[in-house]
């Protein structure tokens, strides 16, 4: 009788499932998605479909709010700058539908990036949080992450994109990531909503204002990136 094939020991199972599965190779799914989504924004401009000419001139109503909310959150999951997003919101569908669909976007966006970031890339980066500064500011949005996020998004100078994948490498919950940015992006959102929506008469008192607010918190943005880098600069070169 012939000899019955020997069976594979536990320990030969084949390694490709864990390798595909492992913190490196997920974090470089991640990289992968997130250059070409950035690679089909250049190349084929999506922001431009939710512009006043090239909106679908079938969508109307309630749809089209909710359209143009999801659009806006796959494009702002994508890279597009959201000021251009808010800008056509309130040009479509005036200050307070604008600001609606602008808003859901933005939380659709940011929990996407969260989602991504939260499972492809957060156990490869984690063990890269060193130094009191990191766990410093780790801890924190571990204890108060509806706080912390909410401040994030107050504060003009740090990125959105950013903040949604720093975030997903802490130890903050979906709930109070997602709360802090549904209330901490409204008064930017606002600003840029409105100056769309009045985009037609830029001597109106409401396009006047959302300006000012919009020029002051750039400029207070970039002041405060310049008084941290000057601050940095004779520590690094200490």
């Amino acid at each position: 009788m012939p000899e019955p094939a020997p069976r594979p020991q536990a320990g030969s199972a084949p390694r490709f499932p864990r390798l595909l599965l492992s913190p490196r190779s997920r974090l470089s799914l991640l990289v992968c998605l997130l250059a070409g989504a950035g690679a089909a924004v250049v190349a084929y401009e999506p922001h431009r479909l939710l512009t006043d000419g090239g909106w679908p001139p079938q969508a109307g109503g309630a749809g089209a709010v909710v359209l143009f909310g999801i659009a806006y959150g796959l494009c702002t999951a994508a890279f597009v700058p959201r000021p251009v997003l808010n800008l056509a919101s309130g040009a479509l569908f005036g200050a307070q539908a604008g600001l609606a669909a602008a808003v859901a976007g933005t939380v659709l966006g940011a929990g996407v990036a969260f989602a991504l970031g939260r499972a492809l890339g957060r156990d490869a980066l984690r063990p890269l949080l060193r130094g009191r500064w990191a766990e410093a500011a780790d801890g924190q949005f571990g204890r108060h992450g509806f706080r912390s996020t909410l401040a994030i998004r107050l504060f003009p100078g740090v990125p959105f994109a950013a903040a949604n994948y720093g975030a997903a490498i802490s130890r903050v919950g979906y709930a109070p990531f997602l709360l802090g940015t549904a209330l901490g992006c409204v008064p930017n959102t606002a600003a840029y909503v409105v100056a769309g929506s009045r985009a037609a008469a830029p001597d109106s008192p409401a396009f006047l204002l959302s300006a000012g607010f919009i020029a002051l918190s750039v400029a207070a943005g970039a002041f405060t990136a310049w008084r941290k880098r000057h601050r940095l600069r004779p520590a690094a070169t200490s």
